[in-house]
């Protein structure tokens, strides 16, 4: 036991020392083994970080949520007939109440018609390209809407129909600048003036489309009053939020064959519309998370070669340097395996640096991550441990053959060696 920690001791001694005596040789041999790492662990990384933020936001919209509307969100593997999902009808409050009264397993059945590039103005002060989202009931208990200001539309406002609209963090920020208080005054668009109610919390785009920064919410009954909703340039879109412990498939299965009744849609007939769940989006993300994981790792795999070739030469020409010394230990009873292990856990030791070095860069770069552009990165420590398994794989088979070169010198032909 003690004549191995010697052995690893003075392997871990010489690796250090060939990298203080031949600093650019090293270097330049290393650097295909951090690169590699650094891939391979980089992609780890920003994959389990996407994973994880994709999951935070499924919980926080809810994976118990079904969208329908005309657009289907994914193609069936066949070509994405846009042309026959533009002319289908849209859904009205009709189909809600149908799906309210029919659907006993849907807790919550709501409606939300987007309408895009709209001005907004209060005063002097004018914002464009803004969105707006005209709503029935319960909206905001399906998109955990949450309130910076004031308070949310109530049941009322949005059935009469009423003049009041809630803002985006955004839309707040850039229209009334230096904290003004919002509440009470008027904003207009679409030809009406609304009453500010409440201003939202920042959220950011959602999996499910919705921007509420750069958007206003008001009810879609004061929308109805303004434009002509059966028009095919707007798509409202129906969510129905299955009841707690109720199987989504289920859920679905109903809704599908409550609309069919209500549209009138012959058996053996396709639907007209489509119904999109998140899951969609999150199997989809999974099949390109699979590639770019390939991606990365069969770039990895090119840089580590690379690596281990550089790494053989250093053992090679260290072999060569040190045959005196290889010659003298053998001759004074060294084994062969130990000088084998010697010079493999040289290897081994260079190998691990590079890949530690590999790992502090994805670290940093993390951390920028993080604070700069407020992304959570998720740091595994499996991630890490793969990146030191590797390293140490790495680092055996580039020094394996130079450390047997080493063990199977004759010593007698390499004490007399120049």
């Amino acid at each position: 036991m003690n004549n191995l920690l010697q052995i690893i001791s003075t392997s871990v001694v010489q690796a250090f020392h060939e990298l203080r005596a031949n600093k650019l040789r090293t270097f330049l041999s290393l650097l295909g083994i951090t690169i590699g790492i650094f891939c391979i662990i980089s992609v780890l990384t920003v994959l389990d970080s996407l994973k994880n933020n994709i999951q935070k936001e499924m919980a926080t919209l809810g994976s118990d949520v079904l969208y329908v509307g005309r657009w289907p969100w994914m193609d069936d593997g066949g070509e994405y007939k846009w042309w026959e999902y533009w002319r289908r009808p849209g859904m009205s409050p009709k189909e809600v109440k149908a799906i309210e009264r029919q659907v006993p397993d849907a807790a919550t059945v709501t409606l939300c018609l987007t309408k895009r590039g709209m001005t907004l103005k209060y005063r002097d002060m004018e914002l464009s390209n803004m969105s707006g989202y005209a709503v029935l009931s319960f909206f905001d208990k399906v998109q955990n809407i949450e309130m910076e200001q004031g308070r949310y539309l109530s049941t009322a406002e949005i059935e009469g129909g009423t003049n009041s609209v809630v803002l985006g963090y955004a839309v707040y920020r850039n229209m009334f600048p230096g904290n003004i208080d919002a509440l009470g005054k008027k904003v207009g668009f679409l030809g009406r003036k609304y009453n500010v109610i409440g201003v939202m919390k920042q959220s950011g785009q959602n999996m499910a489309g919705f921007d509420f920064d750069n958007s206003v919410v008001f009810s879609y009954y004061a929308a109805a009053a303004t434009l002509d909703l059966q028009s095919l340039n707007y798509d409202p879109i129906m969510a129905v939020k299955a009841a707690s412990g109720k199987n989504l498939e289920e859920v679905k299965y109903e809704v599908e064959g409550v609309l069919r009744r209500v549209r009138k849609v012959k058996p053996g007939q396709p639907n007209n519309f489509a119904i999109n769940q998140l899951s969609q989006v999150s199997e989809r993300l999974e099949s390109v998370f699979g590639t770019i994981d390939i991606v990365g790792w069969v770039i990895g795999f090119f840089s580590l070669l690379v690596g281990a070739f550089g790494i053989a030469n250093i053992m090679f020409v260290t072999v060569k340097e040190r045959t005196k010394i290889i010659g003298l230990k053998k001759a004074i009873g060294a084994r062969r395996k130990s000088i084998l292990l010697e010079f493999l856990l040289e290897a081994v030791v260079l190998s691990l640096l590079g890949g530690l070095i590999g790992i502090i860069i994805v670290v940093l770069l993390s951390l920028i991550l993080t604070r700069v552009f407020e992304f959570d990165v998720v740091l595994s420590l499996a991630n890490f441990m793969v990146g030191v398994a590797v390293s140490v794989f790495v680092g055996i088979l580039a020094g394996l053959i130079p450390a047997l070169a080493a063990s199977r010198l004759d010593p007698v032909v390499a004490i007399r060696s120049n």
